[in-house]
C-alpha cells in the first residue's frame, strides 16, 4: 500500500482541528499528518503537535496556496491528500478518493453539491468559474475551487511553481493536470458547516483573482483558446463598423483599420503564446524523464 501524507492548512483553526485530527488519527493510524500554521495566532500549532503532527510554522500568513505549497514540499508520502482544517470536510470520504485514485487517476476532487456552498453567491460564482474553466480546458469541471482533493505527490509537485500563494491553489492544480493530460476524477461528497473563524475568502477580492487565475491558466493550458475568440469579435467589429460607415459615408474609416489591425495582432500573439506552451510544457517533460 502506497504511503499517505494528510496536507491541512490552518490559520486560526484551532477548534477544527480538535475534530479532525482525532479522526484522522483514528481512521489512518499510519498516515502523516502535516499541519501547515499559516500565521495563527490561537493554539493551532499547540493542538497540531499534541495530536501527533507534524506543524509547519510561519511568522506570519503567507497565504492558503503558500501552505500548500509548503506541505507539499515537506510530505513524505506518495499520496498527497489536501483537505480543509475547519471540520468541513469528513475524513471518512478520504477513502472514497483513494479509491479512485486507485483506478489509475492522479488526481482526485471532491465536489461539492449546491447544499455545499457557503452561500447562494458563492454557489453562483463557483458554477460560473466551472462552467468558464470547463470550456477553457474542453473537460467537465464540477467543482474548481475544492479543497479537498487526493493526488500522486510527483505529478503534484510538477506544478508548484504555478500556484499563487493566495487563492486559489485548486483552480490552478486542477486546470495545470488537465493541460498535462494527467487524468482528474470527481466524486460527489456533502460538506458539513465550518466550524470556528468564517471563512477567510473575500468574495468580491478574491472573485476577481480567481478569474484572473483561470485566464492566467488558460494562456498556459491553450492560448488560442482565450485569443482566438477575442481576434474573431475584433474581427466581426471591424467589418460591422466598415458596413455601417460604407453604407453611411462610403467610406472605410481609420476606426475599421485599427479594429481589423488588433483581430489580427491579437491572432497573431495567440499563436505565439500557442507555441511558448507547446515548449514549456516539452521542456518540464524532458526534465521529468531525466530525473
Amino acid at each position: 500500500m502506497k504511503s499517505i501524507s494528510i496536507i491541512l492548512p490552518a490559520k486560526n483553526e484551532a477548534e477544527g482541528l480538535l475534530r479532525t485530527l482525532p479522526a484522522l488519527r483514528q481512521l489512518y493510524p499510519h498516515a502523516e499528518l502535516i499541519v501547515v500554521d499559516d500565521g495563527s495566532t490561537d493554539s493551532t500549532a499547540e493542538i497540531g503537535r499534541r495530536h501527533g503532527a507534524v506543524v509547519l510554522s510561519s511568522p506570519y500568513s503567507m497565504g492558503n496556496g503558500a501552505a500548500i505549497k509548503r506541505g507539499a514540499r515537506a510530505a513524505s508520502g506518495e499520496i498527497l491528500v489536501f483537505m480543509d482544517a475547519d471540520g468541513q470536510h469528513d475524513p471518512a470520504h478520504i477513502q472514497t478518493l483513494l479509491g479512485r485514485l486507485a483506478e489509475g487517476y492522479d488526481m482526485v476532487v471532491g465536489a461539492r453539491d449546491s447544499s455545499g456552498q457557503a452561500s447562494v453567491h458563492r454557489g453562483l460564482a463557483n458554477r460560473f468559474y466551472n462552467w468558464l474553466a470547463s470550456r477553457m480546458t474542453g473537460f467537465r469541471i464540477l467543482d474548481l475551487t475544492s479543497g479537498f482533493r487526493a493526488a500522486r505527490a510527483r505529478r503534484f509537485r510538477e506544478f508548484l511553481h504555478l500556484l499563487p500563494n493566495g487563492f486559489s491553489y485548486p483552480t490552478t492544480s486542477t486546470m495545470a493536470f488537465f493541460r498535462s493530460a494527467y487524468p482528474v476524477a470527481y466524486v460527489p461528497i456533502p460538506v458539513a458547516r465550518r466550524v470556528g473563524n468564517g471563512s477567510h475568502i473575500r468574495p468580491i477580492k478574491d472573485g476577481i483573482r480567481f478569474l484572473l487565475i483561470i485566464f492566467k491558466i488558460a494562456t498556459l493550458y491553450s492560448p488560442l483558446k482565450l485569443f482566438a475568440p477575442i481576434a474573431v469579435g475584433f474581427f466581426l467589429l471591424g467589418l460591422g463598423y466598415y458596413g455601417y460607415t460604407f453604407a453611411t459615408m462610403h467610406r472605410f474609416t481609420n476606426m475599421s483599420t485599427l479594429l481589423f489591425s488588433a483581430s489580427v495582432i491579437i491572432f497573431l500573439i495567440g499563436l505565439i503564446s500557442e507555441q511558448i506552451t507547446g515548449l514549456t510544457y516539452l521542456a518540464a517533460r524532458d526534465g521529468r524523464d531525466a530525473e
